[in-house]
């Protein structure tokens, strides 16, 4: 029983890193084929009901703060970041889901590194979201290492 949960917890976990994949890729594209202008006007419209609620929001006017300032180049390095995030990322989620064994030590190998970033910009600016994400990664990180232990016996 206490196996079974483990791994769908796992799968549970993959799955969310595969939306998360896709989602980067669907960004990804979008950002690089958006007009700098659009992409204000599309911030602009995103934000302007929680800044009609609360015009001091933290995030929302960040994020117009943000877009002000994006460059092509700013804007085309944002794109191939988020393309070549979302294409590892469902490729390490289609060898985990398949149980190919390159997949865990790499998946391990990324989420350390990616976890390691995270901590990184934790001690530069503390956010509750990004310590909620992090949280979420070593949990991920733990379910790939019992899985991956557990295919290994």
């Amino acid at each position: 029983m206490r196996e079974r949960t483990a791994h769908r917890l796992f799968q549970l976990g993959v799955i969310a890193k595969g939306v998360d994949g896709v989602l980067e890729l669907l960004g990804g594209v979008t950002f690089l084929l958006m007009d700098p202008r659009a992409l204000g006007g599309l911030v602009r419209f995103l934000t302007a009901h929680e800044l009609s609620e609360d015009p001091s929001d933290l995030v929302a006017n960040a994020l117009r703060r943000a877009v002000l300032h994006v460059s092509l180049d700013t804007q085309l390095f944002a794109s191939l970041y988020l393309l070549a995030h979302g294409v590892l990322k469902l490729a390490l989620v289609s060898g985990l889901w398949h149980g190919r064994r390159w997949a865990y030590p790499a998946a391990l190998w990324f989420l350390g590194a990616f976890v390691a970033y995270e901590l990184y910009r934790s001690v530069l600016g503390p956010s509750p979201a990004l310590a909620a994400l992090t949280a979420l990664d070593v949990i991920v990180m733990a379910l790939i290492w019992r899985e991956w232990r557990s295919r290994r016996v």
